[in-house]
């Protein structure tokens, strides 16, 4: 009898056997709905990005976001927009294709802010929102005045949000991310994550929302709280794409937390995120280390024909 075990790894198309006698990855489990190219279209004011789960990854930029940021903070709770503006800008000349838009932040009025973070960045930049709010009636105000078709960050599993924001994702026809956890929070493990994001796309499905439009986040935890947070992560991505097919979402910056040299955790996690099946992520494009980690993987995943996108970052300096 053989004393050694295959690691099993999901990767995106298959689930990698390395052996280790071998070292060689063995390709199984072939004609999965992870086989199947799932787009979800997202519309901004002027622009549209498809998320293609067989296509490159799409960077949805982070940085609109108080949290940790004392100035951005300030001006929100000011109503003044000139700094969302000026992010919006610059997020989405290094290469972000949606913008996620959170304004949450001690004495700041959600209700009233968000919409008019939404109004300005739709104005600046005219590319798909992403509105990212766990307070529902800003959301829904953000939703009245947002153009094109946005992406809701996010419904959770849990009763009480299923029942609140999938209606508004059905009036207002918009795509929405789901949160792999419930009413007991995140699971440890990763097959009790999959039947979560089963959960939601049923009842997503029972509203009439078709599944295209429903993005999973398997949800990234520290590894400096618990080390195998990154594994049942790339576990969960791997089984969701497996049995949903779905497109895939992450917080870029999440795993990381609490250790020192977190751009080369985040960036090592990414690619094999990336490997896994993400097909968007919410990270920062001002990192221009993060740029150049996500163009690599989709060249060396067959996304990019004839290197074409990599060369042309590459000639100009990334």
């Amino acid at each position: 009898m053989s004393l050694v075990q295959p690691c099993k790894i999901p990767l995106s198309g298959g689930v990698g056997v390395l052996h280790s006698e071998s070292h060689q990855w063995v390709q199984i489990c072939n004609g999965r709905k992870g086989d199947q190219s799932v787009r979800t279209l997202l519309e901004g004011a002027v622009t549209k990005v498809t998320i293609d789960s067989q296509g490159p990854l799409i960077i949805i930029g982070e940085r609109i976001n108080p949290s940790g940021r004392k100035r951005l903070a300030e001006s929100l709770g000011q109503g003044d927009m000139s700094l969302v503006r000026e992010e919006a800008l610059v997020q989405v000349e290094a290469g972000a294709q949606v913008i996620d838009v959170n304004v949450s932040a001690v004495d700041v009025d959600e209700d009233t802010v968000l919409p008019l973070a939404v109004q300005t960045v739709a104005e600046a930049v005219g590319v798909p929102i992403c509105i990212d709010t766990a307070n529902h009636k800003a959301l829904a105000a953000a939703l009245s005045v947002c153009p094109g078709k946005p992406l809701v960050n996010s419904v959770t599993g849990e009763e009480a949000s299923l029942a609140v924001v999938l209606p508004l994702v059905k009036e207002y026809g918009c795509a929405v991310i789901g949160l792999c956890m419930d009413e007991e929070g995140i699971p440890k493990e990763a097959q009790h994550r999959l039947e979560i994001a089963k959960k939601i796309l049923a009842v997503a499905e029972a509203y009439g929302i078709p599944t295209e439009d429903v993005i999973i986040d398997p949800l990234a935890m520290t590894v400096g709280a618990d080390h195998r947070a990154g594994l049942v992560t790339l576990e969960a991505i791997g089984l969701i794409r497996m049995n949903l097919g779905v497109n895939i979402t992450l917080g870029g910056s999440n795993i990381s937390f609490g250790l020192p040299d977190r751009g080369l955790i985040n960036r090592s996690f990414l690619a094999m995120a990336m490997a896994a099946g993400l097909t968007c992520a919410i990270v920062d494009p001002l990192d221009v280390e993060v740029r150049k980690t996500i163009v690599a993987c989709d060249l060396l995943m067959g996304r990019d024909e004839y290197a074409m996108r990599f060369l042309k970052h590459s000639r100009r300096g990334w």
